[in-house]
């Protein structure tokens, strides 16, 4: 398996850059069941090795399936360049770092179709992370990021969600500051 840091910076670095290079395919789910499929290996992966809880396990996938769906549900018909997520996981004795990224359209230009109001991408991760508000409406959808936040809030877990130019760092508290700009969207997941 790949260092961490060698996988967090593929995922910066493909976010960042105007012209992607390809990833590498096992970090690549250009499909929502190629995302599936390796988010179940995941918690099949953790389960077994026995170093984190299995219902810890099926919470940090839970929370990664959330975020990996929206880049999906999102997208579907409106990649910008590169269709799919990046996906990659390390563990790291008891600890797990969970990365993924897309080249999205970003939070701000999803929820601006349903809130015109958003000023900037800092208005839009907070919109995201705290209402019950989905760029797919009239469906009757809306409490991913929020069940995301919920579930991240009074745990040993800590994410670190960019999109656009903002930045949502999610523990004990939440803190929101601008960030240099990406592409897409990028979800560092980690348990503390």
């Amino acid at each position: 398996m790949l260092e961490i840091t060698s996988l967090e910076k593929m995922a910066y670095d493909w976010v960042k850059s105007d012209t992607p290079e390809r990833i590498k395919d096992e970090c690549h789910c250009a499909t929502r069941d190629v995302f599936q499929a390796r988010l179940d290996g995941m918690v099949s992966f953790l389960s077994a090795n026995g170093k984190i809880l299995e219902g810890d396990a099926y919470m940090l996938a839970a929370i990664a399936g959330e975020i990996g769906n929206n880049s999906f549900d999102h997208n579907l018909g409106s990649w910008p360049d590169v269709s799919g997520i990046f996906f990659g996981y390390d563990l790291s004795g008891a600890q797990i770092t969970i990365i993924l990224a897309d080249r999205g359209q970003g939070v701000l230009k999803t929820l601006k179709r349903v809130k015109p109001e958003l000023k900037n991408d800092e208005e839009a991760l907070f919109t995201a992370f705290h209402e019950k508000i989905s760029g797919r409406a009239p469906e009757p959808r809306g409490n991913g990021l929020k069940f995301v936040r919920e579930a991240i809030e009074g745990s040993k877990r800590h994410l670190v969600f960019i999109s656009g130019s903002a930045k949502i760092e999610l523990n004990e508290k939440i803190n929101i500051s601008h960030t240099e700009a990406i592409h897409g969207c990028l979800a560092v997941i980690n348990n503390i």
